[in-house]
C-alpha cells in the first residue's frame, strides 16, 4: 500500500513516495530508512527479521546524488552538509506526523530502523525532534552533525548504535562521539560493536531484536 494525503511544511504524503503496511493494530511501527542508492521496498524487507506483526512505514529519501536516493546532501564521503541534515530531519519529522494522523496510528510505538545514510537521518531526526521520533536502531550510522552540536533536550530518546569496528564509512571515532554527545543530552544509548565493516550481519539483527524487546513503550 502506498500514497496518502496531507500537507505540512514542504511535506505532502502524496508527493513523498513511501510504503505502508499496517501490521497488527497493537504492534509497533517500524520506520525503515534505506541507505544511499537503496529504496523504500528494499529496506522494508528487514522488518520481519526484527519484529513479527509490526507495521511498516518506509519512505524514500528525496535527495538524488548521481541518480542514487539519499536523505541529505553531502560535500564528500563522510562530510555532510549539516544545514541540509537539519532541514531534512525537520521534513522527516513532519512526514512522520502526517503519516501517523493519515494512517490512524494513534500512540503506537514507532521505531526508526535505518542503514548507513538512513541511520544518520534517523539519528538526526530523533535527536532534533524527539516528539516525532524517539527510538532508533542505527545500523552503520555515525554522528550526523559534523563539527556542530544542534541537539537540545534528548531525554527519553533511545538509540541502538550497531557498528562494525573497522568500518571506514562510519569511523569508530565518529560513532563514539555520537554516543557521548547523545548521552550528554539525556539520550539512552546502547552500543553493539562487532568485527568487520559497513553492513548488517546476524549479530546486528540479534542486537536489534533485544533492543526492541527491552522497550517499555506501548
Amino acid at each position: 500500500m502506498s500514497g496518502g494525503a496531507g500537507a505540512g511544511p514542504g511535506v505532502s504524503l502524496d508527493a513523498w513516495p513511501h510504503l505502508f503496511e499496517p501490521g497488527s493494530p497493537d504492534a509497533p511501527v517500524l520506520l525503515t530508512l534505506h541507505g544511499t542508492g537503496g529504496n523504500e521496498a528494499e529496506i522494508a524487507a528487514i522488518a520481519p527479521h526484527l519484529l513479527a506483526g509490526a507495521g511498516i512505514l518506509s519512505p524514500r529519501g528525496r535527495v538524488s546524488e548521481h541518480g542514487m536516493n539519499r536523505w541529505f546532501r553531502r560535500i564528500a564521503e563522510g562530510v555532510f552538509d549539516v544545514d541540509d541534515v537539519i532541514a531534512r530531519a525537520g521534513e522527516l519529522a513532519a512526514f512522520i506526523a502526517l503519516a501517523r494522523e493519515h494512517y490512524g496510528l494513534g500512540e503506537r510505538r514507532m521505531i526508526a530502523v535505518g542503514f548507513s545514510n538512513g541511520a544518520n537521518i534517523a539519528l538526526a531526526t530523533a535527536l532534533l525532534h524527539p516528539d516525532a521520533l524517539d527510538e532508533v536502531i542505527a545500523f552503520s550510522g555515525m554522528f550526523p552533525f559534523g563539527e556542530r552540536d544542534p541537539i537540545g533536550d534528548a531525554s527519553g530518546v533511545r538509540l541502538l548504535l550497531a557498528n562494525g569496528a573497522a568500518d571506514p564509512m562510519a569511523p569508530a571515532a565518529s560513532v563514539a562521539h555520537l554516543a557521548e554527545v547523545a548521552a550528554s543530552h539525556g539520550a539512552e544509548v546502547t552500543r553493539h560493536i562487532r568485527a568487520g565493516g559497513h553492513g548488517i550481519d546476524a549479530s546486528d539483527l540479534a542486537a536489534a531484536v533485544a533492543f526492541l524487546e527491552s522497550g517499555t513503550r506501548a
